[in-house]
């Protein structure tokens, strides 16, 4: 019997624990599954590395969210290891295991990393994550029902926005003020005001206020 082996990485051990437990234990048909557990982007990286010497693994979980090392340097999340691992074990099936639901979270990854998978994980149990895995391996991907509806949102508009007018609705969307997104966004304060603008005629909300646009834009599925 041939052996999948998996590296789980999230920063709730309790969480790869049990996706250790349910796999682990699963009588798959042709293969038995071996699992690794990291914490940080530092441990995993490490374990992709250290494996490329003798095996490769067949399936990554990555959560969004990783707890930072104590090196310090800027934080690395989830969307950064997958990026890593699409370079170093570009055979590896990644699949984003994440409470993040929403459309620009999910969309972004679905654009930098072009995972196999996203399970939501309020929508995790023990069907899901071994329907996951006999999908990823045969006929990838695997979506659970929220990504899907995000995505499915994405691919039905027919807005086209840049990377900076994303960056702005998201902003909007989580109380950043429009003074404070020069913080986040390589813009000038003039020019992230003129854009808000823009969005608010694209999306016919032009003589309303920033609440309208975020309420259009969700409604679009752009955050």
């Amino acid at each position: 019997m041939s052996i999948i082996r998996i590296l789980a990485v999230d920063d709730h051990e309790m969480t790869t624990l049990g996706y250790k437990f349910i796999l682990e234990d699963t009588d798959f048909e042709d293969y038995q599954v071996h699992m690794d557990t990291a914490k940080t982007f530092e441990e995993a990286k490490a374990k992709l590395e250290s494996s490329l010497k003798s095996f490769k693994y067949d399936i990554l979980l990555l959560d969004i969210q990783l707890a930072q090392s104590n090196g310090g340097g800027p934080a690395k999340s989830g969307e950064d290891l997958g990026i890593l691992a699409r370079d170093i074990s570009p055979e590896s099936k990644i699949v984003f295991m994440s409470s993040f639901s929403d459309n620009y979270r999910i969309n972004s990854i679905m654009k930098s990393v072009d995972p196999d998978g996203y399970m939501v994980k309020t929508e995790i149990d023990q069907k899901s994550l071994q329907a996951m895995v006999r999908t990823v391996l045969t006929n990838p991907p695997y979506y659970t029902q929220k990504a899907l509806a995000a995505i499915r949102k994405k691919m039905a508009n027919d807005i086209n926005l840049d990377e900076n007018d994303k960056k702005i609705l998201y902003h909007l969307s989580i109380g950043t003020k429009t003074k404070d997104m020069v913080n986040h966004i390589s813009l000038s304060l003039p020019s992230i005001e003129n854009r808000k603008r823009h969005l608010k005629a694209l999306f016919g909300v032009e003589k309303q206020n920033d609440q309208a646009l975020i309420t259009e834009s969700r409604n679009r599925g752009f955050i």
